[in-house]
């Protein structure tokens, strides 16, 4: 069973994260920050994970710890899920269009940590979301997923759209770097035989 639960208690969050790797994309995330649950619904519809995300934050402050902090038990969840990585397909990429935007995602479930983030936004926020918050999002997930990934720009105008193809993007390429691979379904994907 490819799930996991993950819960983080500090003294600017309270949070839970349950995941299933072999879901059919189904969400319920409630974080308190709008734009925010959107953009986990979409990484949870379009990676095929079911996902249900509960936060409570500190809000009256601002998103910062929010997002953050998801991203970190969201990390943790996804390297508990995946176990030793036996089996899995370990790459994945995506070149995804959303309207004017255009994003490149392109991840290795590698264990080793790296994000590569060349997102530019025209504005400082999309509706009362920052949007320096999309990348502190990515790195806590990269962070604490163990994940290398670079999410590259080529194309935008709008910010929302920049950064929905962004979760998109990175929901498609987990999709398939998650996947079981039928060809190699006993070994983990690695030459060195552990990752």
């Amino acid at each position: 069973m490819r799930r996991a639960t993950v819960t983080r208690q500090t003294s600017e969050t309270g949070i839970s994260v349950e995941i299933d790797l072999d879901g059919t994309g189904t969400y319920d995330n409630q974080t308190g920050v709008g734009f925010f649950d959107h953009m986990l619904d979409q990484l949870s519809r379009h990676s095929l994970i079911d996902m249900k995300v509960r936060c409570d934050g500190d809000l009256h402050i601002d998103d910062h710890h929010t997002v953050e902090d998801v991203g970190i038990a969201l990390g943790k969840a996804l390297t508990e899920a995946l176990g030793d990585k036996r089996g899995i397909r370990r790459y994945g990429d995506c070149a995804l269009a959303m309207d004017d935007a255009q994003v490149r995602a392109a991840l290795d479930l590698s264990g080793r940590p790296f994000l590569i983030f060349t997102l530019e936004f025209v504005s400082p926020k999309i509706g009362t979301f920052d949007t320096e918050l999309v990348r502190e999002f990515f790195q806590a997930l990269s962070t604490h997923g163990g994940i290398t990934l670079h999410i590259d720009q080529v194309h935008g105008l709008n910010s929302h759209h920049v950064a929905e193809a962004a979760f998109k993007a990175v929901a498609r390429a987990l999709r398939v770097a998650v996947e079981p691979d039928p060809r190699k379904a006993d070994e983990i994907p690695s030459t060195k035989g552990a990752l």
